[in-house]
């Protein structure tokens, strides 16, 4: 996926990793790539990706473990 500059950023890559949660290649249950790994893969700042999967886990499609990272919600497939 390609982000469009002209637009936030955060949003984007919310709407990208949802879709992938909806689609099932993030299962639920499973761990989620870092926050630096999405930063990474859609060429956006860490801080971007962070805010960016804090409003799924604010949907309800995420859940964090402390210490072990961000995990897909039973409920969100």
């Amino acid at each position: 996926m390609q982000i469009d500059r002209a637009l936030p950023h955060w949003p984007q890559v919310a709407a990208e990793i949802r879709r992938r949660i909806q689609d099932g290649t993030y299962r639920a249950g499973k761990r989620l790539p870092g926050t630096v790994a999405i930063a990474a893969e859609f060429d956006v700042s860490q801080s971007t990706a962070t805010r960016a999967v804090a409003s799924l886990r604010a949907e309800g499609l995420v859940y964090v473990v402390s210490g072990r990272g961000y995990f897909v919600a039973d409920r969100a497939n």
